[in-house]
């Protein structure tokens, strides 16, 4: 049995402080009470996913009502109604910018010490942001306290920041350095996830519409975030103009899945439909392979994002319903003669049953090599490892294989006779899979064989994997 634990581990060592969270929410309750009426908070808490309130029974308050459903509200499923909040709820600047923090630290960042940021603000020349200063403003505004909140009960005065920038910045543009601005803003104490959001702010088209002075933001960047390792990378286009986001290229591969071809029941039978585009099909037989084929973000791909992607496929509402039937249809690619396999499987998702939602997916029988070819027609020039056991993919592009390997790996003739040459290639096959930017971590077979036997394993290699705890039941 593992201790309870009122913390989330998080990708970069954080840990979502879920006690912070709940607090923040409470303080929000204060808005939503007054702005809500009794009939409306079964709605308002269905929509935040807060368990439903005490019915209205003339006597409780609102509040009473809303703080029992907070309080009946599992610490797992909080960063998803702190989500929700910020998404659908009108909150002050203050209430908004400090749920975003914590929830931000409980992801994947990049940090950029306070130093580099100001060494780089002292370079960054803003004049062709100031082009267009409603977009600049309008950044500015997503993520700082601009202070215009103070004024909302008596209407607009001078003295806010957003006063200040625009007489300092924008219409005097000699008032203020770049450092002074970052310096008002907060941005040089901000946390990382903040900081890291303002910067690729400051390379998008949303504020900066002309891609030439984009990449001259972007090359000044890279200049500072160079001895970090980091760099702001083009991923792909935001209507026309490129869209860059901050990575550290060294911690996985630098490219973005563009089709995981999964859960196969055989060798898929594919086609490109597409070959400038990488667009695939599957000729025959589609219902026994999946190909995942949206994008995956700096998160990884989560089970919810695979689980999204399943229910929109099957025009399935019932979220709970469609998880039941991807978890069956990915078992059953599963070997059935691998019991390691299935306990692998299994046992991940009893872990992490709670907080699914928010771990890697789990794919399995990946396909990380495709030949039209078979090994025997290729001969010595083909492919190892055409296909793994598990992948998952973690925050910043990082990749990890995991196979589970039974006796055929490194024998023949049915068990009976070691063959030093299979297991040979399947160690070559390792050595290029991590430089292609792969983790490989393999277990034996007999590791895995017994259930509770393997648990106990398996729950030490994803804590440190993840950086996460599993269920406290578990």
């Amino acid at each position: 049995m593992l201790k309870a634990d009122r913390d989330v581990d998080c990708g970069m060592g954080e840990q979502m402080d879920l006690v912070r969270i709940r607090s923040l929410i409470e303080d929000v309750m204060v808005t939503l009470y007054q702005r809500y009426g009794h009939k409306d908070l079964p709605t308002v808490c269905e929509r935040l996913g807060l368990p439903a309130p005490p019915p209205d029974d003339g006597l409780a308050t609102k509040h009473t009502r809303l703080s029992a459903s907070l309080n009946a509200c599992p610490d797992s499923r909080l960063p998803q109604v702190a989500e929700a909040v910020v998404d659908s709820e009108p909150l002050h600047d203050g209430e908004r910018i400090a749920l975003e923090d914590v929830l931000w630290l409980g992801r994947h960042y990049i940090e950029v010490p306070a130093r580099t940021r100001r060494e780089l603000a002292r370079d960054l020349d803003l004049s062709d942001h100031l082009r267009y200063p409603d977009r600049f403003l309008a950044l500015l505004g997503r993520l700082w306290d601009l202070g215009e909140d103070d004024f909302d009960v008596w209407g607009p005065h001078n003295g806010t920041l957003r006063d200040d920038i625009e007489r300092h910045v924008v219409r005097f543009p000699g008032d203020w350095s770049t450092e002074d601005l970052f310096e008002n803003l907060g941005a040089f104490e901000a946390t990382h996830p903040r900081f890291q959001r303002f910067l690729e702010g400051l390379a998008s088209s949303t504020a900066l519409p002309d891609e030439q002075a984009q990449r001259r933001v972007v090359e000044l960047a890279n200049r500072h975030l160079k001895p970090l390792g980091a760099q702001l990378r083009q991923e792909g286009e935001e209507g026309g103009y490129p869209l860059y986001v901050l990575v550290q290229p060294g911690r996985g591969t630098a490219r973005r899945p563009c089709n995981l071809i999964f859960a196969t029941l055989g060798k898929p039978d594919i086609r490109f439909t597409s070959a400038l585009d990488n667009d695939i099909e599957v000729a025959e037989r589609a219902d026994q392979v999946l190909v995942y084929d949206r994008p995956v973000g700096q998160d990884g791909l989560l089970w919810r994002d695979l689980l999204s992607w399943w229910q929109e496929a099957r025009n399935s509402t019932d979220a709970a319903q469609a998880g039941r039937s991807l978890y069956r249809r990915m078992a059953a690619s599963l070997p059935r003669e691998s019991k390691g396999q299935h306990n692998l499987f299994w046992i991940y998702h009893s872990i992490y049953r709670s907080q699914l939602s928010d771990v890697p997916a789990l794919l399995p029988e990946i396909w990380l090599h495709w030949d039209p070819k078979t090994v025997r027609e290729r001969g010595e020039r083909a492919l190892q490892n055409l296909r793994m056991d598990f992948l998952m993919l973690l925050p910043g592009s990082k990749r990890v294989v995991l196979e589970v390997d039974g006796i055929q790996h490194y024998t023949r003739n049915h068990g009976t006779v070691p063959d030093s040459t299979k297991y040979a290639e399947a160690m070559a096959g390792d050595r290029d899979l991590r430089f292609r930017g792969y983790e490989v971590f393999r277990f034996g077979h007999d590791e895995l064989r017994d259930r509770d036997a393997a648990q106990p394993l398996l729950i030490d290699f994803f804590r440190q994997l993840l950086n996460r705890p599993p269920d406290s039941s578990a």
